[in-house]
């Protein structure tokens, strides 16, 4: 056990920042702090910029994901814990072992305002520990505590015996369940039972380090250089976000309240993206959720949108309410996709991945895969320990999910993800691995929303819903907010969502920007402009009475593009270049149902999007390296040069 006592930094440091960064290396039990000037701060501001650049500075290339020399940093920014709804999120970068690239997630709840008000920007942590251990943060007192009474625990257990072991409730935990402790590529990170860093396999990373939490309570303030404007935002944010229309169906029904409409509109993903409708959606909405099985709403760290969703049932499918309920995503995956319309089953299979610590999309999609290659042929009932694993049948659903989270028979094989599993299986199962650079799709058809489908190809993190605001927020028929909020960006017309054009590309472009920027700002998708209830105005304003800076919407967008680039030059080193910016053949294949029946994407479209936007990036179009002078235009001069050290190497 080691326990140290820093004092606070001595730096100078703008509002809204501690000046402090803690750094532990597991295989030393070493703790130290990592300080650094405003600059650096104004450079890369929080989130994903942070975590790139400790990845890139300090991190080994071609190391194994799942060894000790990978890093795990969580990263705050400056306006998070401010008193401002949406803006308390945590990033938790590192190398996927799903994808072997850049990997990337983040959560809600209130870890990540307690660890800035415990006062730190982030925590790097790298090595592995010898046996199963939990980090205690309180203040600037940090320990490294034995955790072998609760490896093997879940996750709701795990939370609870280190809050009764502190003897404070209130403590946040950032916790892994079985899932990460056995290293399925899709674990995750969840604190509050609930909120989870879902994307990447981040569990696993924190589960080969024998790291089973992280637990914090802070007892500082938030810093900020006008208060009072950010109490005047939240007040108005309070009373007008409600006029705003998606984020009152975030508060009246969750994120399960588009099923209805992405269903008739024929772009649901349905039996592994083969349809697009699903004739029994109206069983799985989320009015039908309200109806049934919701016994409450619940929010994130200052937030009055409550688009969390909890549910319970003691029926055939007995759902415990301290896991929530599922999201969109979730019901998507073992809903429509695999053709289940049992909603309780649905909320079964959330509750059984945040319990165990697994993504629910990767988990879903993973499982429409064997039902497809066990309709096939592919795979039999005795290849899958006697499960039917029929289109539909929410009994082996249910029991596969929890199969995939014990490393269980068949469970062993999906618990590597569809990419690795296809390779294993054989038999042509690639064809039915509905992945990009072996991350699952999200449940949303590139078929019909072509700039998702360009950043599902894109992305350096794999196939990523959360790349672009999606084209039917500005479309023919969307809301004219939207289309009015976008013009901030310059984006002054609708376009439609399933043409693949060059203006496409372009809103696709700028898009990515100020989505990476919300990503780097640590903000939930679910307050600011194009399409919910804070502009971009007062996002900058946000920033800028928080830090005592006077920032700009330019300045910010540079950040969002520093970041992707930063990431894109960390998965070049890594080996993961233009090849890997492609979708399954399946969706250049026509849609067999819904009003959208015959449609597919153009793959020479396609190709010249992906070209266009190349260009537009400033990237050599044929290796999508970017180009020296685009890295130098992102004071990225460093990257420049070092990227030329390893093409040297190599």
């Amino acid at each position: 056990m080691k326990i140290i006592d820093y004092k606070r930094s001595e730096l100078f440091m703008p509002y809204g920042y501690t000046g402090k960064i803690l750094r532990i290396d597991l295989s030393n039990n070493r703790i130290w702090i990592d300080k650094h000037d405003e600059l650096w701060y104004r450079t890369y501001m929080g989130g994903g910029c942070i975590g790139a650049w400790y990845m890139l500075k300090e991190m080994k290339k071609g190391i194994d994901p799942l060894t000790p020399g990978n890093m795990l940093i969580f990263s705050l920014s400056p306006i998070v814990g401010a008193p401002v709804p949406t803006t308390g999120r945590v990033c938790i970068s590192c190398k996927s072992p799903l994808t072997n690239a850049f990997g990337e997630s983040q959560m809600g709840g209130y870890f990540g305002p307690e660890l800035k008000f415990a006062g730190w920007d982030a925590v790097v942590v790298e090595g592995k520990a010898k046996k199963p251990v939990y980090i205690w943060i309180k203040d600037d007192k940090i320990e490294i505590r034995d955790a072998s009474n609760i490896w093997g625990k879940s996750i709701g257990e795990s939370q609870d015996i280190i809050q009764s072991e502190l003897e404070d409730s209130r403590i946040r935990v950032a916790n892994i369940g079985p899932a990460g402790e056995k290293l399925v590529r899709f674990a995750c990170v969840i604190n509050n039972k609930k909120n989870a860093c879902g994307r990447t396999g981040i569990g696993a990373v924190m589960g080969s380090k024998n790291l089973k939490a992280i637990a914090v309570r802070g007892s500082g303030n938030f810093n900020a250089k006008d208060l009072s404007s950010l109490r005047e935002k939240a007040k108005w944010f309070n009373k007008n976000f409600m006029n705003n229309p998606s984020d009152r169906s975030l508060n009246l029904n969750g994120t399960a309240d588009i099923i209805d409409d992405m269903n008739e509109r024929g772009m649901l993903p349905t039996r592994n993206f083969k349809k697009g409708y699903f004739e029994s959606a109206s069983m799985i909405t989320g009015e039908k959720m309200k109806e049934t099985i919701l016994i409450k709403n619940e929010g994130c760290y200052a937030c009055p949108v409550r688009c969390k969703r909890i549910v319970a049932t003691n029926e055939e499918w007995k759902v415990d309410p301290s896991y929530g309920g599922p999201e969109y995503e979730t019901i998507g995956a073992f809903g429509s996709n695999c053709e289940v319309s049992d909603l309780a089953a649905i909320a079964k299979a959330n509750e059984i991945c945040n319990r165990y610590g697994m993504d629910t999309i990767s988990s879903g999609v993973c499982i429409s895969f064997a039902m497809e290659c066990f309709e096939k042929g592919i795979i039999t009932v005795q290849d899958v320990n006697g499960l039917d694993l029929k289109w539909g049948n929410a009994k082996a659903m249910v029991k596969l999910t929890e199969m995939i989270g014990n490393r269980e028979g068949f469970g062993d094989i999906l618990a590597e993800g569809t990419k690795r599993a296809a390779e294993k299986i054989g038999k042509d199962s690639q064809q039915y691995a509905m992945q990009v650079k072996g991350q699952e799709l999200p449940l949303h058809e590139p078929r019909l929303k072509v700039n998702v489908g360009i950043g599902y190809a894109l992305s350096e993190l794999g196939a990523d819903h959360t790349r672009v605001e999606h084209d039917t927020d500005f479309d023919l028929y969307a809301p004219e907010i939207f289309i009015e909020q976008a013009k901030t960006l310059g984006l002054l017309e609708r376009l439609p969502n399933d043409q693949i054009i060059e203006v496409k590309v372009r809103q696709y472009y700028y898009l990515q920007h100020h989505f990476s920027m919300l990503d780097t700002l640590c903000c939930c998708f679910y307050g600011f402009a194009p399409v919910r209830a804070y502009t971009m105005t007062d996002l900058v304003e946000i920033v800028n009475a928080v830090t005592g800076w006077e920032t700009s919407l330019w300045e910010l967008m540079k950040l969002g593009e520093r970041r992707w680039n930063m990431t894109k030059i960390f998965n070049l080193r890594e080996g993961i270049g233009v090849k890997d910016d492609w979708l399954p053949e399946r969706f250049f294949t026509s849609l067999e149902n819904g009003v959208a029946k015959g449609k597919a994407l153009d793959k020479e479209e396609f190709k010249n999007a992906l070209k266009l936007f190349y260009e537009m990036a400033n990237w050599e179009p044929d290796t999508t390296i970017p180009r020296r002078a685009k890295l130098i235009e992102l004071d990225l001069k460093w990257l420049a040069d070092l990227w030329l050290e390893w093409v040297d190497k190599k």
